[in-house]
């Protein structure tokens, strides 16, 4: 039995991270049936309880402690945990959890990240540190491996993947038809989906969203859903949104597991969204998208599939999304065949992480 560990934002209820740590599971246990996985979480029970697995808690010193003496791997990933944007402490937490690691001996690898922006001297030779004393590096992204060289991380072996969700596969619609049907939603009218979030108090990327989203319904008769990937945050982010249109749109406000999720989202005509993995279910699911950039990981991973953000949530203006919303309407089935494309050797960069890190512990031993 191969022991694994796993660090990363989990148990946290965003949408994005848990179909992360799910795509996670089900690809290493694929490679390695054998594989015992344990997770750092903000919740073990909720963890233990989604993804059938142990779970300890992030605050849970002397459980961290022995997991990782007890580990053949150290994961770390995936997602955006080394950078400090959108939050300074939880890269520290990271990258302690990373060195608590390497001084117990347990190998470390960087799994799938989503690296930078890392900003601070003090950070930054932190992160240099640590990254370096890894045994291997994946990252989803070329802008994460250029963030890792602009740090002078130059010892492990570092490689571009892709985003772990990007090796689900593909779910029925029927349980996201039958959500939307209990909230209205349905008939022969196409459906538009918005994901957002809420970011540093800006309200100006709100009214823009809300003004194109009665163009959606007008211009195209289209019923605009707004779809959370963390609650409560988004919902009301959603809510307030929704009240800033004339028109009539509906905002869901349970929180979903992935495969709900991933039909859901397999519903939709289109996709417009601020938040990544919302960006990632469209692609699985052949959905053409728009994204909406406030972190260079949006931008990053569009142009994995030859596609820009409509705007930046900064400077977005009304005529930026609408002309974007008319010709993503205009092409959706050229977009849809285009991305389907993309997306499916995307995967098979997502499923070589789960390989990659097999075979490191197997060299291990």
């Amino acid at each position: 039995m191969s022991n694994i560990v796993v660090s990363g934002y989990y148990g946290s209820k965003n949408a994005g991270d848990e179909a992360m740590l799910a795509a996670m599971i089900e690809v290493l246990t694929d490679v390695n049936p054998q594989v015992n996985i344990t997770v750092i979480s903000a919740s073990p029970k909720d963890t233990a309880r989604r993804h059938g697995v142990k779970a300890i808690s992030w605050l849970d010193v002397s459980s961290i402690w022995g997991a990782l003496r007890r580990a053949d791997l150290l994961i770390s990933g995936g997602g955006s945990l080394l950078q400090n944007v959108t939050s300074g402490r939880s890269l520290y937490y990271y990258l302690s959890v990373i060195a608590l690691a390497r001084f117990m001996g347990t190998p470390v690898m960087l799994y799938a990240q989503g690296i930078g922006p890392v900003c601070g001297s003090f950070a930054r030779a932190f992160m240099r540190r640590q990254a370096n004393g890894a045994a291997l590096i994946t990252v989803r992204d070329k802008g994460s491996l250029e963030e890792l060289k602009d740090l002078n991380v130059t010892k492990p072996p570092m490689e571009v993947t892709a985003d772990p969700v990007l090796a689900i596969h593909p779910v029925e619609t029927a349980i996201g038809r039958k959500i939307l049907q209990d909230h209205q939603i349905g008939g022969v009218r196409p459906i538009v989906g918005i994901s957002v979030r809420e970011w540093r108090g800006w309200t100006e990327y709100k009214q823009v969203i809300a003004q194109a989203a009665d163009d959606i319904v007008s211009k195209y008769n289209a019923q605009v859903v707004f779809l959370p990937m963390q609650v409560p945050e988004d919902v009301v982010t959603s809510k307030t949104i929704a009240r800033l249109m004339k028109k009539e749109s509906i905002v869901l406000t349970e929180e979903y597991t992935t495969n709900e999720l991933l039909s859901l989202v397999g519903c939709m005509d289109l996709l417009i969204s601020i938040r990544l993995h919302a960006l990632i279910f469209a692609g699985v699911m052949g959905v053409p998208m728009i994204g909406l950039s406030y972190d260079p990981k949006i931008e990053r991973f569009l142009a994995s599939i030859d596609e820009k953000p409509a705007g930046d949530l900064s400077t977005l203006t009304y005529e930026e999304l609408s002309k974007a919303v008319e010709y993503s309407w205009k092409n959706l089935d050229g977009i849809k065949k285009k991305n389907v494309e993309l997306v499916s050797g995307l995967r098979h960069l997502a499923i070589k992480n789960a390989e990659e890190a097999v075979r490191l512990m197997e060299q291990g031993r």
